[in-house]
């Protein structure tokens, strides 16, 4: 439930990081190519399905479904920041990196600005 205008813009810019970063997970499961011997299927339900756990709350704007998505979203980082660090930089961990960090960030300024009304 949204409280207020300005919460809308930052539902819209959440809902933006968190499929940008559900594509990224898809992409790179892909780019360069698949691990040869690992169902690809398996891959990607490993990688998505923490995240899909959380696609309702996301698009109605639930905030408590967003303070649980935060305590998921850390640990995609913290996986994206040890790959980017072992591959020395490659591109698909590094922008699941700033898209991790991202979607924590906007999910947090959300639930700041969507605060419901003392009174």
């Amino acid at each position: 439930m949204l409280h207020n205008d300005n919460a809308r813009v930052t539902a819209r810019l959440t809902t933006l990081c968190y499929l940008a970063v559900l594509a990224t997970l898809v992409i790179t499961t892909f780019v360069p190519a698949p691990i040869e011997g690992v169902s690809v299927p398996l891959m990607l339900t490993v990688k998505l399905v923490p995240l899909l756990a959380f696609l309702v709350p996301v698009f109605r704007g639930n905030n408590r479904g967003y303070i649980w998505m935060g305590f998921v979203v850390i640990f995609y980082f913290t996986q994206a920041v040890v790959s980017a660090w072992l591959s020395e930089g490659a591109p698909g961990p590094l922008a699941l990196m700033i898209l991790s960090f991202l979607l924590f960030v906007s999910a947090m300024v959300h639930l700041k600005i969507n605060r419901p009304s003392a009174g």
